[in-house]
């Protein structure tokens, strides 16, 4: 069973509860229609659809002269039906916009009415209402009233059946070739965290370009859809993955061994999914790019979520842009989730509601999320200042593990150097690494990895010539680092660190900075 089927024979159930008003939110008016016209058809009711435009309608579109396309009118003929010998459910699609500010007064007291006296109503004449909505505002005035159901986004059975109509939708000698064996499953992965209709979408434009189902392009095109609204950003794979990361021994060897964890055998042995992990640091010491070169390990998609971009100046709007972008992560399935600096974004929720509570309320549907989800997103979270974050998030249970990511060490430091020259395509210069290492001292992974299109400038400028050791010695002593500036915070997270979080690089091979990386 699928999961909208799961939320359909719940509906179903609270219909022959005599449940007057049920609020579903979504943005699928047909596929969670015809959803809805089964539940209503099992709990022993016959559905119809409402809007403005066309009035009442039945279940394959055509006017069922009910009523009126005034939705006080259109109430008004339901109260009457309730005398009547058939029970009737009505869809109604464009309710929402009716029961809003004070010309919407009259419509909620007819509805309110409504809904009070429906339960009431003998069995053979039951009416109930189903209110379809974008979201959850429902008005003060039916709170008590409504039952509110969100709808989940189409999960991978559900694409499925996209993929398969979309398929057989084509001229037969195109349906053999359309989805190349060993295509299938990739092209359905590639779909899911869309809405029914975005995923036929993506299937179509993948059929006109390529005149068959190409992962590829459905995954381009849904990259472009899940960044649409603003509030997610979805990112490509790092080249390079961990090996691109200098360092951090011990977290690059902790996300490694979590790899197979989603595999079926991990599933057979009852190995939960990882929930993910907290990366706290002075900045410039690599969190962020750790974050991306662990979904290049993972092979799933990195998906970056600004907290601080949720936020609306319209009055319930912020929680419900959460809500929406952690439905399409559970709908996603296995990703990677950056909370890139986290402290900032949840920074309301520890200053006694200096944002009028918007801060608070997002925590507390991160922390439930976190709790209670059951997908297979795993979530690194990233902090700078470990002492604006809000103490619930830190407890085992929210993270599988807390690592601290303090300054490179002389290893490390030599390593990122390395690191570094790959990215800028100098893998075969010959660099005395430990002398430029040696010569950073206290440098943040940013900073070091900073001298390499540094010297590159000079060596350029110089007749295009190869850098050399003597550059990136020169460019490191231009360079304060931040180690100096914010002496007194870095104490502070090392002293934080001891006895809460994991040392992200060996200690034994530590000395007064206890290692960490770059971010480049």
């Amino acid at each position: 069973m699928t999961r909208s089927q799961t939320v359909a024979a719940e509906v179903a159930a609270l219909l022959r509860a005599r449940n007057p008003l049920l609020w579903i939110v979504t943005r699928e008016e047909a596929r969670v229609e015809a959803l809805l016209f089964e539940a209503a058809a099992s709990a022993g009711y016959i559905a119809r659809t409402w809007d403005v435009a066309q009035g009442a309608a039945t279940i394959d579109g055509k006017p069922a002269n009910i009523g009126e396309q005034d939705p006080g009118g259109m109430l008004a003929a339901i109260r009457a039906r309730t005398q009547g010998t058939e029970r009737g459910v009505w869809i109604m699609r464009d309710m929402p916009v009716w029961l809003r500010d004070l010309s919407g007064a009259a419509t909620c007291r007819a509805l309110r009415n409504l809904a009070r006296m429906l339960p009431t109503v003998p069995k053979a004449s039951a009416q109930a209402i189903i209110v379809l909505s974008p979201n959850g505002d429902v008005p003060a005035e039916l709170a008590g009233h409504a039952t509110v159901i969100d709808w989940p986004m189409p999960d991978r059975a559900e694409i499925a059946a996209v993929l398969d109509a979309a398929i057989a939708g084509l001229p037969e000698e195109m349906q053999a070739t359309a989805a190349p064996n060993g295509t299938r499953d990739a092209a359905i992965d590639a779909a899911v965290g869309l809405s029914g209709e975005e995923a036929a979408a993506c299937y179509a434009r993948s059929l006109v370009q390529t005149r068959k189902i190409d992962p590829s392009v459905v995954a381009k095109e849904k990259k472009r859809v899940v960044a649409r609204d603003g509030l997610l950003e979805w990112f490509d794979p790092l080249p390079g993955g961990l090996d691109a990361v200098g360092g951090l021994d011990n977290l690059k060897a902790w996300l490694l061994g979590r790899t197979a964890a989603w595999s079926a055998a991990a599933r057979a042995y009852g190995l939960p999914s990882p929930k993910g992990c907290m990366l706290v640091g002075q900045s410039g010491c690599g969190k962020s790019l750790t974050a991306k070169a662990t979904a290049t390990a993972f092979d799933c998609p990195l998906i970056r979520v600004d907290l601080g971009g949720f936020k609306s100046k319209y009055v319930g709007e912020s929680e419900a842009n959460l809500r929406k972008a952690l439905a399409t992560i559970e709908a996603v399935g296995r990703c990677v989730v950056w909370l890139d600096e986290i402290e900032k974004a949840l920074a309301g929720a520890t200053q006694g509601g200096a944002d009028g509570g918007v801060s608070s309320d997002a925590l507390g549907t991160i922390l439930s999320w976190m709790q209670d989800r059951q997908g297979e997103a795993f979530v690194i979270a990233t902090a700078n200042d470990v002492s604006a974050l809000p103490p619930e998030i830190l407890r085992k249970g929210r993270f599988d593990e807390l690592w601290f990511v303090d300054l490179p060490t002389l290893s490390e430091r030599a390593a990122i150097v390395a690191a570094a020259l790959r990215a800028h395509g100098r893998k075969g210069v010959n660099i005395d690494a430990a002398q430029v290492a040696a010569a950073c001292e206290d440098f943040t992974g940013s900073e070091v990895a900073a001298l390499i299109p540094d010297a590159l400038y000079v060596a350029f400028a110089d007749g295009a010539r190869e850098i050399t050791t003597a550059d990136l010695v020169a460019a490191a002593k231009t360079i304060t680092p931040l180690a100096k500036t914010a002496a007194e915070k870095i104490t502070k997270l090392r002293a934080w660190a001891v006895g809460r979080a994991r040392s992200a690089t060996t200690q034994d091979t530590a000395r007064a900075t206890t290692g960490r990386q770059l971010d480049f």
